[in-house]
């Protein structure tokens, strides 16, 4: 019986581990973010930032601006999935604080993947997912997108929207 109690709880874990992140998500990390890099732009990134642009005009939206600063700090998550190898949206409230007190952001957000070799596969795998294109359709001003290969060559992705 106390595991029929706790199934709800378990459940909604589950989802939240696995869907994106805002701020209403209890992080508990409590890493820093430092020593930000911004590695020069790949072609992958670029596709995806203009395929979310092109589907938010589609939507009669505003295109998102990319930002730099927001680049390093998706770049600083990429990273750290990379090495553990492992999809997360751990520290996302170590990253919300820096966008929220470097980069002027009022509300931050991300959509993380893992795996998918196209810039076309992983944005209409966002999009297909109600959470994933929450984000992709919010109230956002600024973006931007890290994409990094593993040792075996499968891509991780950090997508970080803000609003100014």
């Amino acid at each position: 019986m106390k595991l029929l109690k706790k199934l709800p709880l378990l459940a909604l874990l589950a989802i939240l581990t696995f869907s994106c992140s805002t701020d209403s998500i209890d992080d508990k990390a409590d890493a820093l973010v430092e020593n930000l890099v911004v590695p020069p732009t790949k072609e992958i990134e670029t596709k995806i930032l203009e395929l979310i642009n092109n589907h938010r005009l589609s939507l009669g939206l505003n295109p998102l601006g990319d930002l730099t600063i927001v680049k390093s700090v998706a770049y600083s998550h990429t990273d750290y999935m990379v090495d553990k190898d492992e999809i997360s949206h751990d520290n996302f409230y170590t990253r919300s604080n820096y966008l929220k007190a470097n980069a002027g952001a009022k509300k931050v957000s991300e959509n993380v993947a893992y795996g998918y070799s196209k810039a076309e596969s992983v944005v209409n795998a966002w999009i297909k997912s109600d959470s994933h294109r929450k984000n992709i359709e919010g109230d956002f001003t600024n973006f931007n997108i890290s994409a990094e290969k593993n040792e075996e060559g499968k891509w991780y992705y950090t997508n970080i929207f803000i609003k100014k």
